[in-house]
């Protein structure tokens, strides 16, 4: 179970590390499109150098025609028609001297051109007119230049048929099994060529192995290394591995554009690729550039391939630019109508300010206003309270006075309890007191009726003023607390006192406070 999490993990870590290293590669080539325009620049340079070994004085034929042959290697993948140009001279250069090598050479480089240029039948007639025997008298590189040649020339034109099983790639075949016998085993030519057949034999992994090994021995961004991965890249087509095939082709892309070759398939194969991914910016960028380098090389055979990816990719990029541009249309009209808010909130909140100003003015003001009462209140406090201090002193003796004045009061009521002999003196006497005391305590029985319940409360007989229980308490609110004194007062047993006592105070809502309550009746 370890060994398979280990194992589930490192495919993984090696699938994101291959997307990492594919995103970086296509950042790379889109950035090196960017800049094409500086790599065409400096190959106009590296060619505006050779054109000056025109001016050497005294030039010979043989230099004249190693000149053009020069400026046809800088132009055989930049522009045809300048390529074609120089390789005519030379074809006169070689007449006038004769040289039969430099006529073969001539013919076999003009081939090459014109069929990339689309003039399949120009570049078979001159073929053609080769004499085979006389380039196997030649130097081997001549031979395997006329081999490559037709091979080249039948491999082409077989790709361009509708029909991709025909004769043209059978003949294509044969010449190059007629290569890979000439040809030195070691040499990069016989093992492109190998892996080549290897791939048409349907042995994929055998020709990455042999293409893997020269890559890894190609250190310097040229055309050769532009070749080998895009062999690569054709060969993963074939297996349908998209990752593998945008990786390659985006390195074979990278190398052609760096070096100004307009001559190139990789950034056309790429495209179609993208533009399945849905990628359609950059598969118009990449199709674009194809396009734009097929005409300016002038080979009618890549403009004629690109024409039947272009229009799709280009009518998809179209779309998506009317539909961005609708988006933006849309996105201004929101955002026009977010801008008006925006104003209405900003006027707003401008008046809210203002607003909130005037008020914090009026609460300044009124601020100023409540310190102001606020002293004078502390003013008056002041003043309340040496006025409380006073009323406090004149209260305790009115407290003092009122004591005094209840102490003589019971004085008063015991001597006149001494000099009362017979019962007509008492109730006289009794009648007296009520009449005098409620005087005193106009609101004493209501007062004293409001700390009984309902059904508790004294009712005063008619011509009474004052029943028993109302009297003992009249006098307890006088100051004369003792049971005997109200009981010699009123003519009653003490017991009598006591029992009324009781019985008021279990009846009342305050048992325990009722006298205090009564001394307060008044106050």
């Amino acid at each position: 179970m370890k060994q398979n999490f280990i194992i589930v993990l490192l495919l993984f870590a090696n699938n994101l590390y291959a997307t990492t290293e594919i995103d970086s590669i296509l950042h790379e080539l889109y950035s090196v499109l960017d800049r094409k325009a500086y790599f065409t620049e400096e190959k106009e340079k590296r060619i505006q150098e050779v054109k000056k070994l025109f001016i050497i004085p005294d030039i010979t034929e043989n230099q004249n025609y190693a000149i053009n042959q020069q400026l046809y290697n800088e132009f055989y993948t930049y522009q045809t028609d300048s390529a074609i140009k120089y390789l005519n001279q030379n074809l006169l250069i070689a007449e006038k001297l004769n040289n039969i090598s430099y006529i073969y050479e001539t013919n076999l480089n003009l081939a090459y051109m014109y069929w990339q240029t689309g003039n399949f039948f120009e570049s078979v007639n001159i073929l053609e007119n080769l004499d085979r025997n006389q380039v196997s008298k030649l130097p081997e590189t001549m031979l395997i230049n006329y081999l490559e040649a037709f091979k080249r020339l039948y491999r082409y034109y077989a790709e361009s048929q509708s029909n991709t099983n025909n004769d043209f790639f059978m003949k294509s075949e044969l010449y190059r099994d007629s290569l890979l016998n000439i040809l030195e085993p070691e040499t990069k030519a016989y093992q492109i060529m190998t892996a080549e057949k290897l791939m048409d034999l349907n042995m994929a992994t055998e020709a990455k192995k042999i293409l893997d090994s020269l890559l890894m021995f190609s250190y310097s961004e040229d055309h050769d290394r532009a070749i080998l991965t895009n062999i690569l890249a054709n060969i993963y087509r074939k297996e349908g591995d998209i990752a593998m095939q945008k990786k390659y082709y985006a390195i074979s892309a990278i190398c052609d554009i760096k070096n100004a070759v307009k001559e190139n398939t990789s950034t056309q194969a790429l495209a179609l690729i993208l533009f399945q991914e849905d990628d359609i910016d950059n598969a118009y960028k990449c199709v674009q550039s194809s396009m734009e380098d097929a005409i300016f090389c002038n080979s009618r055979f890549r403009t004629y391939e690109i024409s039947r990816i272009f229009p799709i990719i280009n009518s998809a990029y179209q779309a998506k630019v009317v539909n961005q541009q609708i988006k933006f249309k849309i996105y201004l009209v929101l955002v026009s109508i977010l801008s008006v808010f925006l104003v209405i909130a900003v006027i707003y909140v401008y008046l809210q300010v203002k607003r909130i100003a005037m008020i914090q003015r009026e609460l300044y003001r009124t601020n100023i206003k409540l310190r102001r009462l606020n002293e004078d209140l502390q003013q008056s406090k002041s003043k309340l309270h040496d006025l409380n201090k006073d009323l406090e002193s004149v209260n305790r003796k009115l407290s003092e006075t009122n004591l005094v004045k209840e102490a003589y009061l019971g004085k008063f009521i015991d001597l006149c309890s001494d000099y009362i002999k017979n019962e007509q003196e008492l109730s006289d006497f009794h009648t007296h007191f009520d009449e005098t005391f409620l005087r005193i305590y106009p609101t004493f029985i209501e007062d004293f009726n409001a700390l009984f319940p309902e059904d508790e409360k004294q009712i005063v007989k008619p011509g009474e003023l004052l029943n028993t229980e109302l009297r003992i308490y009249a006098l307890i609110r006088l100051g004369i607390n003792n049971s005997s004194k109200i009981a010699e007062f009123l003519r009653y047993s003490i017991t009598t006192i006591y029992t009324y006592r009781s019985r008021l105070k279990n009846k009342s809502l305050s048992k325990e406070l009722l006298e205090e309550h009564i001394m307060k009746i008044g106050n």
